[in-house]
């Protein structure tokens, strides 16, 4: 089963030039989306996870069945408002605007953790940089310890260069070009 033929590819989605990597067609087969998951669990216990990090919404899809398989804590990163407990935020910018997201100050997260941030896909690096260096800063991870995975990136945008730059480890299942 090759993953990176079930993603569909829709152009000019959201605005125009954009070529929007549909994750969706790859979670209807269940063919497909199982290799994924397996894939990811291969490169987790490589790292030697101790927890994940789920990014909000398409990396819960990826993150739950992860922490469940392989039995470890699932920590969610939000958008605001989501969480009940007092967080610690870090601000980002998007390619086509800027976010927010939140963690619980609670969350059980050590320095001798090993943590993988899971989300659908890296782009500009944006998102998944700010939340791994929120996590290395408010929780004294270091760099070396976090995985920042993906399913897809997007090569052309040079996202996962940018994290790699900054100390972090990044993974992804495939690569696109051509963004």
């Amino acid at each position: 089963m090759d993953i990176k033929e079930s993603i569909r590819t829709v152009p000019d989605f959201p605005k125009k030039g954009i070529q929007f990597r549909d994750i969706t067609s790859m979670l209807e087969s269940p063919e497909a989306f199982n290799k994924a998951l397996i894939d990811m669990t291969a490169e987790c216990m490589m790292f030697e996870a101790t927890k994940i990090v789920a990014i909000e919404s398409r990396g819960f899809l990826f993150g739950s069945p992860l922490a469940r398989d392989m039995e470890l804590p699932l920590i969610l990163a939000r958008k605001p408002g989501k969480l009940p407990n007092p967080t610690y935020q870090r601000n980002y910018t998007l390619e086509y605007g800027e976010a927010t997201l939140h963690i619980q100050q609670n969350s059980n997260l050590k320095p001798k953790d090993k943590i993988v941030i899971i989300d659908d896909l890296i782009a500009t690096g944006g998102t998944a940089m700010a939340l791994a260096t929120l996590i290395s800063q408010c929780w004294s991870v270091p760099r070396e310890n976090i995985l920042i995975l993906a399913a897809i990136d997007l090569i052309d945008l040079k996202g996962s260069a940018i994290i790699q730059d900054a100390g972090f480890n990044v993974q992804s299942l495939i690569e696109f070009e051509g963004e």
